[in-house]
């Protein structure tokens, strides 16, 4: 079994322990979110699967994006006025955003798991998470400016 594979079969325990019933559709969304890595807004997600799910609909991928998100699958990515984009919760990491295109690439860097200690030592809070972004210009939008 592939670890992609493994990923899915994890997250589909999840769902069936929380009550959730696993539909065709919901299977779709949830392996287009462990495969693709890329970040996906709904109306991504949505476009991609509508070949196959002629019958599904935006709202439908929004109502299960949220299933998701609430059985701790998935974490909604907000930045400013832009579409939520999803992110398969696998471990803690970074985001690395383009400028440009929008593109998201996660990064993971050891040293900025103490940030929290860190910050509750100086602030005297009880902090409960953080996040963190790098916004530049990815590889790709930095050749189409070169041209």
């Amino acid at each position: 079994m592939t670890v992609t594979e493994e990923r899915i079969k994890e997250a589909i325990n999840t769902l069936k322990e929380a009550g959730v019933r696993i539909t065709p559709q919901r299977h779709a969304i949830l392996e287009y979110l462990i495969v693709s890595m890329s970040h996906p807004t709904a109306d991504e997600i949505y476009k991609a699967l509508e070949g196959k799910f002629p019958n599904m609909s935006v709202a439908t991928v929004y109502n299960n994006l949220r299933v998701f998100k609430k059985a701790g699958l998935v974490k909604e990515l907000t930045y400013g006025d832009s579409s939520s984009r999803f992110d398969f919760a696998t471990s803690d990491h970074y985001h690395c955003i383009c400028n440009s295109c929008g593109k998201i690439v996660d990064f993971h860097y050891p040293g900025l798991d103490e940030v929290e200690t860190l910050a509750e030592h100086v602030t005297g809070f009880r902090v409960g998470k953080h996040r963190m972004e790098v916004y530049g210009i990815c590889p790709e939008c930095q050749k189409e400016k070169q041209h």
